[in-house]
């Protein structure tokens, strides 16, 4: 499958084949499969903060005993991770120095 060239910001879930189009973080070389599996953890992402922003206004939820905030987490680190698996040179970087995922697993 060929890949292509695609600039990501995960603040935004955006995925785009043009720099110039928003703001972003990363850039990947990925197949369509990948630009869609991709996609389906930001629209994940987007649905767990809505879940959380609704649970933040029933107090009797506390935060460290809420699986919405463990799936975020959960999501966050599998986009890192494949950010880092597809992601040139300078994204490998950013993601390596920062700790934003478990290298040995993203390989």
């Amino acid at each position: 499958m060929e890949k292509r060239t695609y600039y990501i910001s995960v603040q935004d879930g955006m995925i785009s084949q043009h720099p110039g189009a928003s703001p972003w973080e990363f850039q990947i070389s990925a197949t369509d499969e990948d630009v869609i599996l991709l996609r389906e953890y930001f629209d994940q992402l987007y649905s767990e903060d809505w879940i959380n922003f609704f649970r933040a206004h029933v107090p009797a939820v506390e935060y460290h005993h809420d699986s919405s905030n463990d799936k975020m987490d959960e999501l966050r680190r599998n986009i890192y991770q494949m950010l880092y698996r597809l992601g040139n040179e300078e994204t490998k970087t950013f993601i390596s120095e920062n700790g934003l995922c478990d290298m040995k697993s993203a390989d």
